[in-house]
C-alpha cells in the first residue's frame, strides 16, 4: 500500500495547492477585509484559518462519500484481490470526467463569484462571468461570517476519490494522514497568499487561471490514476 499512498499524498498536495492558488476567493477577500477594516495581522490570519478550516471540512465531508464507497466494497470477498486496481481506475475515471466537466465549464464561461470593493471600504460578492462588465442585480455585503458560509458551501470535489483507496484498505491512519496533509497544504497556501497581500507583495496574476480550477484538479487526479493503472506507480 506504500506506493499507492505516496501517489495519493502527492495528489492531495497537488489538488489542495492548485485549488487554493487558482481561486482568488481563497485569499483576496481576506486581504481586502483586512485593509478596509484595519485588521491586525493576527486577526487577519485567524479569520483566514477559520474560513479555510470550514472549506476543508466541507471538502472532507464530500470525500467521505468516496470513503463510504470504498468501505462498502471492502466487505466483499471477491474485492480483496483487485481493490488496488479498482482504486486506480476510480481515480482515472473520476479525474477524466471531472477534468472534462471543468474544461466545459471554463469554455462555457459559467458564472463565478466576484468580489467588489466599493469606495466606502465595503466589500460585496456577486455572480459574474469572465469578461463581463455589468452591474449585478443581486449582491451581498461580505462580512467575516458571510465568508465562512461561502467557504463551507464551496468544497473541493477532487477529495472524493482520494479517500476511496484507504477506505477500501480499511486504513484509518491513511485516511487521517490524507486529510491532515490536505488540510495543512490548503491552510498554509491561504495564509502565505494572504500574508503576501497584507504586506503589499503582488503575485503573478494567477487568478486568470480561476476558470480552469476544476479542470486542473481533475487533470491531477487523472494523471495519478493513469500512473496507478498503467505505469506501476
Amino acid at each position: 500500500m506504500q506506493s499507492e499512498m505516496e501517489i495519493l499524498l502527492i495528489a492531495a498536495i497537488s489538488v489542495a495547492g492548485i485549488h487554493t492558488l487558482t481561486g482568488p476567493d481563497h485569499y483576496l477577500p481576506f486581504i481586502a477585509l483586512s485593509k478596509s477594516r484595519n485588521w491586525s495581522l493576527t486577526k487577519t490570519i485567524c479569520w483566514t484559518i477559520i474560513c479555510g478550516s470550514g472549506h476543508v471540512l466541507s471538502s472532507v465531508v464530500l470525500g467521505l462519500g468516496g470513503a463510504a464507497l470504498g468501505w462498502s466494497f471492502s466487505t466483499l470477498s471477491w474485492f480483496e484481490n483487485i481493490r488496488g486496481g479498482i482504486a486506480g481506475w476510480v481515480m482515472l475515471a473520476f479525474g477524466f470526467l471531472y477534468a472534462a466537466w471543468g474544461l466545459y465549464r471554463a469554455m462555457n464561461n459559467n458564472p463565478h463569484k466576484h468580489f467588489d470593493l466599493v469606495d466606502n471600504g465595503d466589500i460585496y460578492v456577486y455572480q459574474h462571468k469572465h469578461g463581463q462588465a455589468v452591474v449585478p442585480n443581486e449582491r451581498y455585503k461580505v462580512t467575516p461570517w458571510v465568508m465562512f458560509i461561502i467557504f463551507i458551501l464551496g468544497p473541493c470535489e477532487p477529495m472524493i476519490p482520494l479517500l476511496y483507496f484507504p477506505a477500501a484498505q480499511k486504513s484509518w491512519w491513511a485516511m487521517a494522514l490524507l486529510i491532515g496533509i490536505y488540510t495543512t497544504v490548503t491552510l498554509l497556501t491561504m495564509i502565505t497568499l494572504v500574508l503576501s497581500g497584507y504586506q503589499g507583495i503582488a503575485w503573478v496574476k494567477i487568478e486568470k487561471l480561476e476558470r480552469f480550477t476544476h479542470a486542473l484538479g481533475g487533470l491531477t487526479i487523472f494523471i495519478c490514476g493513469v500512473g496507478m493503472v498503467w505505469m506501476g506507480w
